[in-house]
């Protein structure tokens, strides 16, 4: 399992605090070397991933005509769809080679938080004939966001604080479904060219659905870059950025990046679980040491990510 750390799910949502300890415990050491991790017996099924991937496979194969209808160009919240090379990830790098649709949850525009202008926030775009598959990806969606709470508890447990330290930022938190299809590298690409640029993700943890084509890389710290392979029934789990906000670096956000050299079709599911807009991210007291400062200011999730949505945009 490309020397990544197992985190079953299932113990870390074990009756037993015991049993929670000690599978946090793991899930420390994991986010200590570099914030990767499979996660196994998640009671996700295979069926419903089956059925996302049936989705996007049948969603990308449409017409670029059709899918440019809900651009995200149109989207107030970056929902819809983003066609290839809008986005470069990799400063100094060719722009991504891939595409991708993004759903999150739906807010009307009579919202609150929708008409004072909060980022992320807004309504979904669909397109008619229940393309990419309404229904699979919501309850994609729904299932992930239990995942990414149960995880976002054992992460406060594997910090020896209270489990429910995060369940405030949980709240309404800003949670996505990208979508993504890369298409084969060419064989005459440039050096620098990418599926998607080495980055590091930007919010709370991510959790990555993958076809069996493979193509992650992960930067192990010593110039290297480790392949991430595809294992049924588990995710890949990563930290983002906002959590060594919250350890004062104790914890690793790690750079990865995808090369799709397989001459395939790549098709994944990024879940992106950044917490509540309003969430102030800032240290957590544990996490400092006697006579340390925080190294990050305090900065709410969505001022966050709208500043890293300009970063990456691609010219």
């Amino acid at each position: 399992m490309s020397g990544l750390p197992v985190i079953d799910i299932e113990k870390l949502s074990s009756n037993s605090l015991s049993d929670r300890k000690a599978e946090a415990n793991t899930l420390r050491n994991a986010c200590l070397k570099n914030g990767f991790f499979y996660a196994a017996n998640t009671g996700v099924g295979a069926t419903t991933t089956a059925n996302l991937l049936a989705a996007s496979r049948a969603y990308f194969a449409l017409p670029d005509s059709i899918k440019l209808t809900i651009s995200k160009e149109q989207s107030s919240c970056g929902r819809g769809y983003e066609g290839l090379s809008r986005q470069r990830l990799e400063a100094g790098a060719q722009p991504d080679l891939k595409e991708g649709f993004v759903m999150g949850t739906h807010l009307s525009d009579d919202d609150p938080r929708v008409r004072a202008g909060w980022t992320q926030h807004g309504p979904n775009m669909w397109l008619p004939g229940d393309h990419p598959g309404r229904a699979v990806v919501e309850r994609y969606h729904a299932e992930m966001s239990h995942l990414a709470r149960r995880l976002m508890r054992g992460l406060a447990l594997s910090l020896d604080i209270p489990e429910d330290y995060f369940d405030d930022c949980c709240r309404d938190s800003i949670s996505t479904v990208r979508l993504l299809h890369y298409p084969p590298q060419p064989a005459n690409a440039s050096a620098d060219a990418r599926g998607a640029g080495a980055h590091t993700d930007w919010g709370a943890i991510t959790i990555l659905l993958q076809d069996d084509v493979g193509g992650l890389q992960v930067h192990n710290g010593d110039n290297d870059w480790i392949d991430v392979r595809p294992v049924p029934g588990t995710f890949i789990v990563n930290l983002g950025d906002l959590v060594p906000r919250w350890t004062n670096g104790l914890y690793r956000s790690t750079v990865h990046r995808v090369i799709n050299r397989s001459g395939r079709e790549r098709y994944s599911a990024a879940f992106f679980f950044d917490g509540r807009g309003d969430y102030v991210s800032e240290c957590i007291p544990t996490c400092l040491a006697e006579g340390e400062f925080p190294k990050y200011p305090p900065l709410s999730v969505m001022e966050h990510l709208a500043e890293m949505y300009r970063l990456t945009r691609a010219a």
